[in-house]
């Protein structure tokens, strides 16, 4: 899986909190009754049951539906932790620090804070990926798709059940330069193994007629986007589909809902490629609804650093989203020295 990294050469990972790195790591055998394996990282516990997932740590443990967990953890394990804080709901998630990452319960929820419940441990990245993707394989049944639209799988109920290693351990799009050039990420077609959606049967397939002067052929380039987004096998994953130095075009398809609450570390730009997509957002540190915005095909929108973020979709549709992948935002934002809008008016 593509991790989000911080740049070669920069300074050390901040710590904000001075919080020390937890090392232990454990794999229980499977439950006699469920087949499920449990998992400890840290303080943390996870079990499963055939309807939810257990959390649970030193103050206090937290329920999920699993089918809500399971996806939640799919886009985590996927995207690397991504940036800045992936809330699995209103109390359990983790935060990104880019070869760190804490994991906490409550930390962003102002009940759990006002009680002092609040919990957070960090880690090194590649060892809490290394138990996530474990828990994502072992807790994902045979036909069941974590990152599918939920008519477009199975389900997660029941005892274990098989697996669907090819479903979870899917790579993660991430263009060097851009989709479609020589050596980098090809497009997608019926005989790589990505047809058409069915929600976009009517999104025109040509590609665009590029004549390159002689010399050139490796540097001039053109893609069909919306046939591209057409034939996405998942949903609310945001790839790199072009990169010009620090600033990456992440395009994806949404259907259903955003199975997280993101908390970006950076402004997040949003342009809406077609349909209807409504953002339910809150405030990143207490968890209180703030806004609810409704985009329609053509509009955009600018998520500030200070909130956190999810989406609901019926129909299918695309969305374009602007990421400024510099690794030091997140310290200027946290020292003052940068705003958590990207407009002053």
């Amino acid at each position: 899986m593509a991790m989000v990294e911080a740049a070669p050469g920069q300074p050390r990972i901040s710590n904000p909190r001075g919080l020390p790195l937890q090392s232990a790591f454990r794999t229980n055998p499977a439950d006699n009754f469920t087949g499920y394996r449990s998992f400890k990282a840290g303080s943390f516990e996870f079990t499963r049951d055939e309807y939810f997932a257990h959390i649970r740590w030193p103050n206090g443990q937290h329920t999920m539906p699993v089918d809500a967990f399971l996806r939640a953890l799919m886009r985590d394990v996927a995207w690397g932790f991504f940036y800045g804080t992936v809330n699995f709901d209103g109390v359990f998630g983790t935060t990104n620090y880019y070869g760190e990452v804490e994991m906490f319960a409550g930390a962003m929820n102002e009940s759990f804070k006002a009680a002092k419940r609040d919990y957070i441990e960090r880690f090194k990245s590649d060892q809490l990926m290394r138990i996530f993707k474990e828990m994502i394989g072992d807790w994902t049944n045979q036909g069941y798709d974590p990152f599918a639209a939920p008519m477009e799988t199975g389900v997660p109920w029941g005892t274990k059940n098989g697996d669907n290693d090819p479903a979870v351990t899917r790579q993660r799009v991430t263009a060097k330069r851009m989709v479609g050039l020589p050596g980098d990420t090809p497009r997608r077609t019926d005989a790589n193994g990505f047809p058409v959606n069915r929600m976009f049967a009517d999104v025109p397939q040509d590609e665009p007629e590029v004549e390159v002067e002689p010399g050139f052929e490796h540097e001039v380039s053109a893609f069909n986007l919306f046939a591209y987004l057409s034939r996405s096998d998942v949903t609310w994953n945001p790839s790199v589909c072009s990169v010009v130095r620090e600033s990456l075009f992440c395009p994806t398809s949404e259907e259903f809902i955003l199975p997280v609450e993101h908390g970006n570390d950076r402004c997040e730009w949003f342009l809406q490629l077609s349909d209807e997509l409504i953002w339910k957002i809150r405030d990143g540190s207490t968890g209180r609804d703030t806004a609810t915005i409704v985009c329609r095909a053509g509009d955009i929108c600018c998520m500030p650093s200070d909130i956190r973020h999810t989406g609901y979709s019926t129909k299918r549709s695309m969305l374009l989203v602007w990421e400024n992948g510099s690794p030091r935002i997140p310290d200027l934002i946290r020292e003052g020295k940068a705003p958590t809008v990207a407009v002053q008016f």
